[in-house]
């Protein structure tokens, strides 16, 4: 649960920049798990100390729907992961030119866009020069600047006019292959967590099996 929570509050931005949904998700598959395994750690706690079968059966029942969304959340992160490099090729410049500064809907898309920019020191999807197709730069909205501010190394307003080394990350590339370093590693996390997770409520399903075996029949 803490891994899906964490994906999508401080990560939310950058999901915004992808087309597909599958790293979402990923995690609130993860968030969802989570919070079916808080409310079968208390069943299983009753079940347990009141010696019950048939709560044990609920029990066995909960942790393999458990078992089930943590391995289909380490699937999709795999999956994800293969298709991550050429759906950030083909989408995130197209998402970066007809979106940023492009009315109160795409707020988000700018907002994401700047943020990118800045934590990842890049400019542009491939190169700097990608903003010149953009439709903002090119509209009277972009006050002359030739690059959003966030591309500036010390962001001050209209500091983007200026498209010179020593102003802009120009030399430092562009932002595709830093944001898909960082969704990969964070995929690797997310399947790690749901494979992990999973493998321990095969544990917990064997030795819920075991004491089913060892309690008597409940009398009808």
């Amino acid at each position: 649960m803490a891994v899906g929570v964490w994906t999508l509050v401080e990560k939310s931005d950058y999901i915004s920049l992808l087309p597909s949904k599958t790293y979402a998700t990923s995690a609130y598959i993860l968030v969802l798990a989570g919070a079916i395994v808080m409310v079968t750690g208390v069943l299983g706690c009753c079940a347990t100390f009141k010696e019950q079968r048939k709560l044990l059966q609920v029990y066995f029942v909960l942790l393999l729907c458990i078992f089930l969304l943590e391995i289909l959340a380490g699937v999709l992160a795999y999956i994800y992961y293969q298709q991550l490099n050429d759906e950030l090729k083909q989408n995130l410049k197209a998402t970066m030119t007809s979106k940023y500064g492009q009315s109160n809907e795409n707020e988000h898309i700018t907002q994401a866009v700047d943020k990118l920019q800045q934590e990842f020191k890049c400019c542009g999807s491939n190169k700097s020069t990608d903003w010149e197709e953009s439709n903002w730069i090119r509209s009277a909205h972009s006050e002359g600047r030739k690059v959003p501010d966030s591309c500036c190394k010390t962001i001050i307003k209209h500091c983007g006019r200026r498209d010179h080394p020593s102003n802009i990350y120009k030399v430092e590339g562009g932002c595709i292959s830093k944001l898909e370093k960082f969704i990969l590693e964070h995929l690797k996390i997310i399947g790690a967590v749901g494979v992990g997770i999973a493998c321990v409520q095969i544990i917990g399903m064997v030795f819920t099996c075991c004491l089913y075996r060892s309690l008597k029949a409940e009398p009808l």
